[in-house]
Order: structure tokens, then sequence, then C-alpha cells
């Protein structure tokens, strides 16, 4: 039940930032050069997370520790 509330929280989140980037991005009263600033930051901000996901991924694989309990 938990990862439901979870996906939908992040669906919803997802949408929400797409939406709020379209809105930025083609708003003419905003400097192009600020529209820019901030899209170059999201992308890096994106490429950051996926490379940390992908070394998490990788890291769970290898765990030798995965089924032990406390």
């Amino acid at each position: 039940m938990h990862k439901i509330g979870y996906a939908l929280i992040g669906i919803g989140v997802v949408v929400l930032a797409i939406w709020g980037a379209k809105e930025f991005l083609t708003d003419p009263e905003i400097d192009p050069l600020i529209r820019a600033a901030v899209a170059v930051l999201g992308i890096g901000l994106a490429v950051l997370l996926a490379a940390v996901t992908r070394d998490r991924i990788k890291s769970s694989r290898s765990d030798k520790f995965k089924g032990v309990q406390r």
C-alpha cells in the first residue's frame, strides 16, 4: 500500500514539475539568460540524480550483506 502512495506522489510531483518548467520556459517576460541558466541547473540536477540512482542500484546488486537481518 505504501508503494502505491509513493508512486502516486511521485507521478504528481513529476507532472507538476513538467508543467512548471513548461510555463517558466515559455513565459515571454522572463529574460532568456535566466531561462537558460535555470534549464542548465535542472539538467545538471537530473544528471546527478541519475548517476546516484545508477550507483545505488549497481552497489545493491553486489551487496554481500543483503540478506542479513539485524
